[in-house]
């Protein structure tokens, strides 16, 4: 079924005008839009000023007897000064924002023959930046003025990869998509800031594949998502955002579940399937774990890549589907390439646009902002606001920060982590003491299995918080494996002479015991606290 033409276009107080019987002698653009015998216009949007409302309607009649099957939907849109690009800008950005495109289902044309030079540019704009989906309309007068002649018009397709020059982003919808990808959080690491900023443009301006690599939890699928939206709110993607994690797939069900299969294909398959690739037809397929694919549904998803199409499993037929993929991977896929696991064709065709995650650790200044916006989350979705004291949330930032949180979760460990205190915290206040908890908690979370002793596990019980929150990883190793000695000791001289087993030749006077005991006293700690 064809697609129905809306065109918009503002109203012209000059060309368009006359309400006399004379009007019908001369060419108005608006009106021409119904006389082409070989084109329908379905609908016009006609932008108007209120001041010219009477010549509006009196178009709205006209266009009638010419095309009655034509709506005409009366749109005011007034401006203090029609000339003033800003002011005409932010009018018409705000109504192309505010209406409901429906690309699948209608084709627009963006009239800029009338209107002011300044409204015709901001028009060009609005099509040119796709935040109205169409192409562009330039009716013409005929030659010679005859009553009822139409005149001519063309349409204009803003092909951006001609035209580098004019596709400039102005700072308003660059500044939200950036804050969109995101998620509305004002990071302030250079690189990641640096490296969404390309992003944003490669996501409105390519159909290319992109990889994304990071460690588990640095946020490329959520990243994934937000450049799907992103697309989708520029009317370039007209299906779905489609994720598998490639991790989960094995054998037969791999293929299977992405390129589909006929009945009968392998045991265990008793209906035809579809698969994700045509799931995703017109849309995003975003394969996590790329890395994890066969090398057979390697070579078959180049070929789908590549050309569009494929073979679903048991099928002499091919079958198209037309989709942008997004893939992302936690392993360096440049030395699977080498060790033969990943297929060396297939990664130069996804690795046009590749961008590496930084993981948490290496965005130590992001940590605050995603943490209020996460205790701000939680609010919303608690009913409930839940903030923190200034010294817990100075004392939460400062371990946080340090190189002794790993976060080898990334995001999902601060997201654990403010959950957790938020839900614990009385009153809706994170107090320091639900603090210590909580690193407490990370720190035995990050523990390497194995090395976790019971002497590790309780030296941070023993000091003083204070204390411990000051210690160097140096002096903390250090004082690990004195308390170790100490508890594999019968007395404080025996832990002394184990400790000072080198040293203590050099002196004339030794007294191994009391050397420990002022060791010790450095860091508020005794014989019997550690005995006990």
């Amino acid at each position: 079924m064809s697609k129905k033409t809306v065109v918009i276009g503002f109203l012209g107080s000059q060309l368009d005008s006359g309400m006399g019987a004379g009007r019908w002698s001369k060419w108005r653009p608006t009106v021409s839009l119904g006389q082409y015998e070989d084109t329908v216009v379905d609908r016009i949007e006609l932008l108007h000023d209120k001041k010219h409302v009477e010549l509006a309607r009196q178009l709205v009649n006209d266009l009638a007897n010419v095309s009655p099957d034509t709506v005409v939907n009366l749109v005011p849109m007034t401006v203090s000064n029609p000339w003033d690009f800003g002011e005409m800008y932010a009018a018409l950005y705000d109504w192309a924002r505010a209406y409901r495109f429906d690309p699948a289902h209608e084709q627009y044309w963006a009239h800029i023959t009338t209107g002011t030079h300044v409204a015709q540019i901001c028009m060009f704009l609005m099509v040119e930046s796709r935040f109205i989906p169409g192409v562009l309309l330039q009716t013409s007068p005929p030659r010679k003025q005859r009553p009822g002649d139409p005149g001519s018009y063309t349409l204009i397709d803003l092909d951006l990869s001609r035209y580098d020059v004019l596709a400039q982003r102005f700072s308003q919808a660059h500044d939200e998509a950036l804050d969109f990808l995101k998620s509305g959080v004002a990071t302030r690491n250079k690189r990641f800031n640096a490296l969404i900023e390309e992003i944003e443009r490669v996501a409105v301006r390519s159909q290319a594949p992109v990889l994304l690599t990071g460690p588990t939890g640095a946020g490329k699928s959520h990243l994934a998502r937000r450049m799907f939206e992103l697309k989708r709110s520029r009317h370039q993607v007209e299906g779905d955002f489609v994720e598998v994690n490639c991790a989960t797939l094995r054998g037969d069900s791999a293929a299977s579940t992405l390129f589909g299969h006929k009945k009968g294909a392998f045991t265990g398959a008793a209906a035809d399937r579809a698969g994700l690739l045509r799931t995703a037809h017109q849309g995003v397929l975003f394969l996590d774990e790329i890395g994890e694919l066969g090398l057979d549904e390697q070579a078959m998803l180049l070929k789908a890549v590549e050309e569009k199409r494929f073979f679903p499993m048991g099928s002499d037929r091919e079958v198209s589907s037309d989709f942008q993929l997004i893939a992302g991977t936690n392993r360096d896929l440049r030395l699977d390439v080498a060790q033969g696991r990943f297929r060396e064709d297939l990664f130069a065709r996804i690795n046009l646009w590749a961008y590496t995650l930084p993981g948490l650790a290496q965005r130590t200044e992001d940590i605050e902002p995603n943490m209020d916006q996460l205790l701000a989350r939680f609010g919303a979705e608690a009913g409930r606001a839940v903030r923190f004291s200034a010294e817990a949330k100075t004392k939460y930032l400062q371990f946080a920060r340090s190189a002794e949180a790993l976060w080898s979760g990334n995001f999902r460990d601060l997201l654990s982590s403010v959950t957790r205190m938020a839900t614990l915290a009385d009153g809706g206040r994170i107090s320091t003491a639900l603090v210590d908890a909580e690193i407490q908690r990370l720190r035995w979370l990050w523990q390497p299995a194995g090395e976790a002793t019971a002497d590790t596990l309780a030296l941070s019980t023993l000091l003083a918080p204070d204390v411990w929150d000051g210690l160097d990883l140096f002096d903390r190793v250090q004082l690990e494996a004195v308390v170790r000695v100490c508890r594999e000791s019968g007395t404080l001289s025996e832990a002394g002479r184990r400790l000072f087993d080198r040293s203590r030749t050099q002196r004339t006077v030794v007294n191994d015991a009391d050397r420990l005991r002022k060791y010790l006293m450095k860091f508020g700690l005794s014989w019997a606290a550690i005995r006990e």
